[in-house]
């Protein structure tokens, strides 16, 4: 059940939140401890939902996609979200690469690549993050030098979500250096899992995010045709900067999808549970821990829907509303879904009940599409009048 309110939203965004919240529940919730238990990345169910239309919910019309605003896609991954987070999540990644080459691609790039991300014939990992640039990401350090009608990557990425998934043709958008120090000298590249000199790590062993693998790719002279440049060479950071936003409200809805599921599950399990002769719902202190729950949870969310409103117009303080709103979004999904298993007791802590699950699927949200220091940095930068360039 997705506790989110329905105030203010159109009859066509109740819709979109109930066909995903359908989904999750038949589709998704059924399969999702089997997933992480065994680390399957469920590959037909997410092609199922790009048969919904999820794949590309806000790549344009003309392109193949949805055409949906980025409030439409904040409601889908909260739904989402309800039945597996990592799950979502990795839907949101694709979304974000999509998008990039919707927005920045040229007109060959598109007919090329967007109709397979469509229906996910093809699936996408972005690479940003390196082992020694995580959070300072316009200090990366993998290089690209261009020779003829070829560019040459050197460099490894790291935590690099859904990598070798798609197998040869699993595409890759890469971030990497061609110029000078600093985020001007990045460009972004379009790069297939048989470029030659490309090889990958093995698949992480985590604490959450069971459902989808994580892998290093690893970049040795590798060949790249000048054609895959991805937008204007030394304007990589920032494209990946701009996807961001809107990954950052995606994360934050998955996290708030989470807290949801949690919420639920621990009203139902008070009505059941006794203690002392009562019900634990009859607890008034544990009402009031409900409640704070749930106001928590549509606090946050609030923010969110603003931040996505914002994106949506273009506002000049759209990026400042987007690193808020991942913060809190995140921090109140975390939050809310650790008070639900203390509310479960020693039950919480198994996972017959899925509840550690997504705790565990959580925990990474505060860290990936920007720590929540990071967050605060943006902010900070934003109030002060020193936004980097």
């Amino acid at each position: 059940m997705l506790l989110a309110s329905q105030s203010g939203l159109s009859e066509e965004q109740i819709a979109l939140q109930a066909m995903a919240g359908a989904f999750a529940r038949k589709e998704i919730a059924p399969q999702a401890a089997l997933w992480d238990r065994d680390k399957i990345f469920p590959v037909e169910t997410l092609r199922a939902a790009a048969g919904l239309g999820l794949a590309t919910i806000y790549v344009r019309e003309e392109s193949g996609g949805a055409g949906l605003s980025r409030l439409d896609a904040t409601l889908i991954f909260e739904a989402l979200a309800t039945g597996c987070p990592a799950v979502a999540a990795y839907l949101s990644i694709h979304n974000m690469c999509a998008w990039m080459i919707d927005a920045h691609g040229s007109a060959a790039q598109q007919r090329q690549w967007l109709p397979q991300l469509v229906t996910m014939a093809t699936l996408t990992s972005y690479c940003l993050t390196e082992p020694g640039c995580g959070s300072d990401a316009a200090a990366l350090r993998t290089k690209a030098v261009r020779r003829g009608d070829f560019y040459y990557l050197s460099g490894e990425k790291q935590f690099i979500s859904g990598a070798g998934a798609g197998g040869d043709g699993h595409l890759y958008i890469v971030m990497a250096r061609t110029g000078e120090a600093g985020p001007h000298g990045v460009s972004a590249f379009l790069v297939t899992g048989d470029a030659p000199g490309l090889s990958l790590g093995a698949n992480e062993r985590k604490m959450g995010w069971n459902a989808q693998p994580t892998r290093s790719v690893i970049f040795q002279d590798c060949r790249v045709p000048a054609a895959n440049l991805l937008g204007d060479e030394g304007g990589g950071f920032r494209i990946a900067m701009s996807a961001l936003d809107g990954g950052r409200l995606n994360i934050g809805a998955c996290s708030l999808g989470g807290g949801a599921a949690a919420l639920a599950a621990a009203c139902e399990y008070m009505q059941k549970r006794e203690a002392f002769g009562r019900p634990l719902s009859a607890f008034q202190a544990l009402q009031f821990r409900l409640a704070d729950m749930a106001t928590e949870l549509e606090a946050a969310r609030a923010l969110l829907w603003r931040a996505a409103a914002a994106l949506d117009a273009g506002n000049s303080d759209a990026t400042r509303l987007c690193a808020m709103a991942k913060r809190v979004a995140t921090d109140t999904g975390f939050a809310v879904v650790d008070d639900a298993l203390q509310l479960f007791g020693g039950y919480g802590y198994l996972a017959d009940y899925g509840v550690e699950k997504l705790l565990r699927d959580l925990r990474v949200h505060r860290i990936l599409e920007g720590t929540n220091e990071i967050m605060r940095v943006i902010v900070a930068r934003d109030l002060l009048g020193e936004r980097s360039a």
